[in-house]
């Protein structure tokens, strides 16, 4: 007998539990061997995703209850990937949104969930970690009702069913005083909440819409979506709809389901499963797979407009090609536009400059845009990257705007005067503040633009103890210019290897950001200078010799370790004038022209 089939997605705000809920899941329905062994968040594959604990793409498995099979989809929990979740939901039948017994909704809850109800999803709460010392989930529970009327859920939306658990001990209970040792109530009540996907929906001719691609070096590009409608058969002849609305012809030459963590390949598949085909080149997200003899084509996915922009350049500097395979204009507008096919959020326009050799590339925000570059830099790539730009919009009336970030920041009493005072530089708006007398918690509306370069200097100013959470809402009117960095930059005037000696000297200009024995270059930045010009300086010089000896004199050189830049950090730090220049083994800064004639000469461009 065929399993009766159910889709879910798991969706909530960055590090509430999601993958540690589809480990569970995985764990109580037999898919793993008893002897196997088992990763944590297994669903994030990806090198990236290990390092950042990020969800980055949203995945496939597939589980089975009693005589359900229920496919789930793990999502990612942050803005900067909502391409990844907007697409998906229109895949599933439902939506567990988790949310953290002691942090409540976040930006992010309120993004994922707006999602949700836009396409009329009844949503599943499920408030997680109950185990924690300072658990309030029955506020919690209040403050996402509060959501939902918010986000003008319907009625149906608000007689959400609620469950309370502990992912990573994969236990679900009915209410905080039920306690239950399995998932068997959160599977009881996805059943309850779904029912049976339409049995006489079989009988109709093949609809089926692309929510996401992947490729595979032996069969080709694949197509990974839902069967709304009828049966799907390998070897089938189809028809497609483009998004464009022009009409191609295919045949499936591989199908496949999900089973567990698996990909396996059937001749047929049911209405509502979600399948993977092969065979056809030209798929594209939000195409409609039809019978050729019934085009019923569904609604194209749309997606958010990018909100953030980067130059990708072939990389100029005297280092250029010394380590990377790819560096060339050409190797750089092919892999973007592989790019394009699987990531729907991006957009990559021709730079209009015609002295800079590169692409525009645009994105829902610097973690998506750094993903990308972090993912090119593995595979060879080398490129010198702007400094991020926010994308603005002119409406109707002429006005220009800009888009703006809601912020939620959770720090040590002691630093929030100076945290508020730097938002208020950055144009931010306060909008709520709450204090405990230990921690503050404050709420604030703040231009994208204002928050680029802001992160650092929060960890700087609360030694690492704040918290900052950031989710983009909407396009506001431009709110005025804005300061960028107050410190100038120590930039190497010399081509060669760094000194002690000299960089001995230089500790006292600023903050050093290379080391000894390290090769730069002419145009290079080195340092951050302590004043709020640009020093040119050289860090390759020894120290003369001479004859004489004085006691005490020639002890070695104790430098302080060299300040260290993450990719992220690096893009975040640029002023206009600057570049990252990223290889296969190395980030490092620079200026745009590396001559000082040439900085001189394009002192007073605009930007």
């Amino acid at each position: 007998m065929d399993k009766k089939i159910i889709n879910i997605a798991v969706i909530a705000h960055v590090d509430a539990g999601k993958s540690t809920l589809v480990d569970a899941f995985l764990g109580q329905s037999g898919v793993f061997r008893a002897n196997e062994e088992i990763k944590e968040q297994v669903m994030d594959s990806n090198d990236q995703e290990r390092e950042r604990g990020i969800t980055i793409y949203s995945k496939n498995c597939a589980i089975e209850y009693n005589d359900y099979k229920i496919n789930i989809v793990d999502t990612p929990g942050h803005a900067d990937f909502s391409s990844e979740v907007e697409r998906i939901m229109k895949t599933v039948d439902t939506v567990i949104l988790l949310v953290d017994s002691a942090e409540g909704p976040m930006p992010q809850t309120r993004f994922v969930l707006s999602k949700a109800l836009e396409l009329g999803l009844k949503p599943i709460l499920l408030i997680n970690k109950i185990d924690k010392k300072d658990q309030r989930a029955l506020e919690v529970v209040d403050e996402v009702l509060e959501l939902f009327m918010e986000l003008d859920a319907n009625d149906e939306q608000m007689e959400f069913p609620t469950l309370f658990g502990t992912a990573r001990e994969g236990k679900v209970q009915y209410s905080m005083d039920e306690p239950s040792d399995n998932l068997v109530p959160l599977f009881e009540t996805i059943i309850k909440q779904v029912g049976n996907y339409p049995i006489e929906l079989a009988q109709e001719p093949v609809q089926l819409q692309i929510s996401s691609l992947a490729y595979d070096s032996f069969i080709g590009r694949l197509g990974i979506g839902r069967l709304f409608k009828g049966v799907l058969k390998e070897g089938q002849q189809v028809s497609i709809s483009k998004n464009d609305g022009s009409i191609t012809k295919g045949k499936i030459s591989s199908l496949f389901i999900y089973q567990g963590l698996k990909r396996v390949a059937v001749k047929e598949a049911q209405a509502g499963e979600i399948v993977v085909i092969a065979g056809i080149a030209d798929l594209t997200i939000g195409d409609t797979v039809c019978s050729p003899d019934n085009i019923d084509a569904l609604p194209p996915i749309i997606i958010e407009e990018p909100t953030m922009s980067m130059n990708f350049l072939v990389n100029t500097s005297p280092f250029a090609g010394k380590v990377g395979k790819y560096v060339t204009t050409r190797n750089i507008k092919e892999r973007l536009d592989k790019e394009l096919e699987v990531n729907v959020g991006l957009k990559v326009d021709a730079l209009s400059d015609s002295s800079a050799d590169g692409f525009k590339v645009l994105g829902r925000g610097e973690l998506h845009l750094s993903v990308l570059i972090e993912t090119m830099r593995r595979e060879g790539f080398e490129l010198g990257i702007s400094r991020p730009e926010v994308v603005f919009r002119i409406d109707e009336k002429g006005n220009k705007l800009e888009p703006m970030e809601k912020v939620i920041i959770d720090v040590p009493s002691e630093y929030s005067g100076t945290v508020i005072n730097k938002l208020n530089l950055r144009k931010g708006m306060m909008q709520d503040m709450d204090s405990d007398g230990i921690r503050d918690k404050v709420t604030y509306i703040v231009p994208t633009r204002g928050l680029i370069g802001f992160k650092s200097e929060f960890t700087n100013d609360t030694r690492g103890e704040g918290v900052l959470v950031k989710s983009f809402i909407g396009y506001e009117e431009y709110k005025g210019s804005i300061e960028g960095r107050n410190n100038g930059a120590l930039v190497s005037m010399a081509n060669g290897v760094t000194l002690p000696y000299a960089l001995g000297n230089l500790e006292e200009r600023g903050i050093l950001f290379v080391g000894p024995q390290v090769e730069v270059y002419d145009g290079m930045i080195i340092g951050l200078h302590s004043r709020s010009n640009d020093l040119e300086v050289n860090p390759t010089t020894g120290k003369k010799l001479t004859n004489t000896r004085s006691s005490g004199t020639d002890d070695s050189v104790k430098l302080t370790p060299a300040r260290k830049f993450t990719l992220e950090e690096a893009l975040e730090f640029i002023e206009w004038d600057e570049l990252v220049e990223v290889t296969p083994e190395d980030v490092r800064l620079r200026k745009k022209w590396l001559s000082s004639n040439e900085r001189k000469q394009h002192r007073n461009d605009p930007h």
